[in-house]
């Protein structure tokens, strides 16, 4: 079989969508092929019970998933724990079909480790979604489901969007994430004020008993992010995800003026966010870190600052199918170095220590 390094070699001489267009149709087969699937899924999908934990009573086998964004229309599922993810988020979905941004709308630095995407919530539609997504659920691992707007609609009917998607997949996903961090839907981000966060998570609340979470944006002062977490947690929100991509264009020389940033570049800033929210917010509700997230000691240090679980996305263009198990078996030896016998016992640990 090829080497990552050189299948990588191949796909970058592609647009990088038609690079993803190419993966999306390789993990489709690796997911109905049982002969490629079952040695890779040994080989990488890392099952220990010291990784093992409850998280919003749903059973999570390693805290490595993969964020939304790469599996928009959940016809990857299935490959997923081949490639070593304890738990993946498909989407984000909107109610009806969308083509996203004008083309092109991918960028890859590889000198950067990091991607700049500016894709607009192109996805097939909640309808289209649903039916793919009722073919493997419930799953091996858990799935959950990251919904938005659809860009058509009026910021003041935003919230029906929301109804309409919870709705939909409350049944077939087993945690939601409310997206309004992306920064290619014009105007998303205004959502993220504490009123609409209180409306919407009061809202999704009567509709399921399902874990419903905030993403937010890198980009936010620490003090707003933190009052908005604290409105959605008071309104019932089960999780915050921190942090979706960066508008900061001085992170990756010569970038475009548009999109979100991904990847190494991400990783200190995303963290920085995550630290200041973690102080306020440990053991108020479920904390996940996912931004710039591709080695072990990466996600180490996240889960010492109080994440239960972390993502990745980017990391796994750059470091391939191996990414994932290398990042467990990283924080298993960094859990025994510290004589942590379950990873319980190292999350949150600094700040516990101050």
């Amino acid at each position: 079989m090829l080497s990552y390094n050189t299948l990588k070699k191949i796909l970058f001489k592609f647009e990088p969508e038609t690079a993803h267009n190419m993966a999306e149709l390789g993990l489709r087969v690796l997911g109905k092929c049982k002969i490629m699937k079952t040695p890779m899924e040994k080989k990488n999908f890392i099952n220990d019970e010291k990784l093992t934990q409850e998280v919003f009573g749903v059973k999570f086998v390693n805290p490595v998933g993969l964020a939304a964004g790469f599996d928009k229309n959940a016809t990857m599922v299935k490959a997923m724990p081949a490639l070593g993810f304890g738990f993946t988020e498909i989407g984000t979905m909107t109610p009806r079909p969308q083509d996203g941004n004008p083309k092109p709308r991918m960028f890859r630095y590889p000198e950067h480790k990091s991607v700049q995407n500016a894709m607009g919530f192109n996805n097939e539609g909640a309808h289209t979604v649903l039916k793919n997504l009722k073919k493997v659920y419930p799953f091996d691992i858990p799935v959950g489901a990251n919904i938005g707007k659809n860009k058509t609609t009026p910021e003041e009917f935003a919230l029906s969007d929301y109804k309409t998607l919870i709705k939909k997949f409350e049944g077939t996903s087993d945690y939601l994430v409310i997206n309004i961090s992306s920064p290619n839907t014009p105007n998303l981000r205004d959502l993220q004020n504490e009123k609409f966060i209180t409306e919407l998570f009061t809202m999704a609340k009567e509709l399921t008993q399902k874990p419903i979470l905030l993403k937010i944006a890198p980009d936010m002062e620490a003090v707003q992010a933190i009052e908005l977490c604290n409105s959605a947690v008071n309104a019932g929100a089960a999780g915050i995800i921190a942090t979706n991509t960066t508008i900061d264009y001085d992170l990756v020389p010569n970038c475009q003026d548009f999109g979100g940033l991904s990847g190494a570049c991400l990783t200190d800033k995303s963290y920085n966010l995550f630290k200041a929210l973690a102080k306020e917010l440990y053991g108020k509700t479920i904390l996940i870190s996912a931004g710039g997230i591709s080695n072990g000691e990466q996600a180490y240090a996240r889960i010492k600052a109080g994440a239960s679980l972390v993502q990745s996305y980017s990391g796994l263009i750059f470091e391939g199918p191996s990414m994932v198990r290398k990042i467990n078996e990283e924080v298993l030896e960094l859990m025994a170095k510290d004589g942590y016998s379950h990873i319980s016992d190292a999350i949150g640990v600094d700040l516990k220590e101050d």
